[in-house]
């Protein structure tokens, strides 16, 4: 049965595997986040609080969500599965296909290594995040504010929305990931998709650099972002 299931999408030229730990004993991570989670819904005093107004109104490849915009209570997507068992919104997936079809024309070998996520696996690398800092010694608060830097708290994250993508690399013994990341900087845009936290932008995306994370914003917005130098809020908000 798995088998059949995978052939149907064997055409898209991305596979390969997350792996992600998973950790038990995290109620009260998760009761925190949740808190947290819920606050942001009420809050109105961030400084790109403009967005959460946006979402109700914008296109579903501009929808803004990051720390201080979580995700519409209401947000729905259809998904299309690929071979690996990662997943994408099916609005994205010719133009993400047709992204890595012309990168391997060209001798990549690029990967998703994750995609869609639900909110339960994001809370399990939420707290995993948490937990390794504060095996380190850091307090929960610091820990928190730490691992918030590269894991996005449950209902904020884009992996959510299905519209956004971790790429590397099939084989690091073969093609280092940095290979595809140069490529994708320079061409995602071309296939509406952007570098979503560039390094030079981490105080406004409040997130650090991530040259493997692209989102779908489509080809107007992906040209405008690209040639004005800017991330996604900045483009939002100057709209």
């Amino acid at each position: 049965m798995r088998r059949k299931k995978r052939r149907r999408f064997r055409k898209l030229g991305v596979f390969g595997a997350a792996v992600f730990a998973v950790m038990a004993g995290t109620g009260c991570l998760k009761d925190a986040a949740l808190e947290r989670t819920a606050a942001l819904r009420t809050s109105g005093t961030t400084a790109y609080a403009s967005g959460a107004a946006q979402n109700e109104t914008e296109e579903w490849n501009l929808i803004l969500v990051n720390r201080w915009n979580p995700i519409p209570e209401d947000y729905e997507v259809t998904l299309t599965q690929l071979r690996n068992d990662e997943a994408v919104d099916s609005r994205i997936y010719p133009d993400l296909q047709q992204m890595f079809d012309d990168a391997r024309a060209e001798g990549l070998i690029p990967m998703i290594s994750s995609s869609y996520r639900t909110t339960q696996m994001q809370q399990e690398l939420y707290d995993e995040k948490i937990a390794e800092y504060t095996a380190q010694g850091y307090s929960w608060e610091k820990a928190q504010e730490l691992a918030e830097q590269w894991v996005a708290m449950p209902g904020t994250s884009e992996h959510q929305l299905g519209i956004a993508v971790d790429i590397t690399t099939e084989d690091w013994s073969v093609q280092d990931a940095s290979v595809i990341w140069e490529w994708l900087a320079k061409n995602s845009y071309r296939y509406g998709f952007i570098l979503r936290y560039p390094a030079d932008k981490t105080e406004i995306t409040g997130v650090a650099n991530e040259p493997w994370h692209f989102r779908y914003v489509g080809y107007e917005a992906a040209q405008e972002i690209f040639q004005q130098g800017v991330c996604l809020e900045e483009y939002l908000e100057n709209r």
